[in-house]
């Protein structure tokens, strides 16, 4: 049974309508992750939640996504933020993300590796952004021989002129610190030390780091 499943997948896969159906999949996904107990691993109606949660907190109408892969949290953002650009790495899933969001001008896909796109999407960035890094950090080995990629993001980032940014990075169990890659301790400390005026959290696989304070509201 397990095979025929997979196998039916795995064609579905080669067609338009798969990030369509994988959509499909959200609340159910969620109401098992709850019967379940809430395992470490949360379903993509939370991270969706959590996305809107800090860009309604901070004040954020730009969203940067690395990782496109189906376009899921491009499609449930589409009509929450003014501009979105989406890194992904796979030039397939681009042109198909290209494709699907071609009719939303505010929308840009990129194809590339996060760690050199990122910095060139931060020159037009005038204002505070909320940042879904998303580009398969669990289970990446190369995470092990390869920091680099995780650093110069958040580099880029915190290092920007703009102050205010927000950073949400999904997976955090696989930054588990075995194999000689890196654990989210690391992360903290760094984010800590080399940028002091941050909070760091994590809460739902999904590592938060903020400004220690919030936007002021002129009323």
């Amino acid at each position: 049974m397990k095979s025929l499943v997979r196998s039916f997948r795995d064609q579905l896969k080669r067609t338009p309508f798969y990030a369509q159906w994988k959509e499909l999949g959200w609340y159910p996904d969620y109401f098992y992750w709850v019967l379940r107990g809430k395992p470490q691993r949360s379903p993509h109606v939370i991270k969706q939640k959590t996305v809107l949660e800090y860009a309604q907190r901070f004040q954020v109408k730009t969203l940067i996504e690395t990782g496109t892969y189906y376009g899921e949290m491009v499609s449930a953002m589409r009509d929450r933020f003014d501009k979105i650009y989406s890194v992904e790495f796979v030039p397939e899933l681009a042109e198909r993300a290209k494709k699907r969001f071609a009719m939303d001008p505010h929308i840009q896909i990129l194809q590339g590796d996060s760690k050199t796109v990122l910095p060139e999407i931060l020159r037009n960035i005038n204002s505070s952004t909320l940042f879904w890094l998303d580009a398969g950090y669990y289970g990446w080995a190369e995470l092990a021989t390869d920091k680099s990629r995780l650093t110069a993001e958040l580099e880029a980032i915190l290092r920007h002129p703009v102050a205010g940014h927000v950073i949400l990075m999904d997976d955090a169990r696989g930054l588990d610190g075995l194999n000689g890659s890196l654990s989210i301790q690391d992360v903290k400390d760094y984010i800590l030390r080399e940028f002091p005026g941050r909070s760091v959290a994590v809460e739902y696989d999904i590592i938060r780091i903020t400004p220690s304070t919030l936007p002021s509201t002129n009323l």
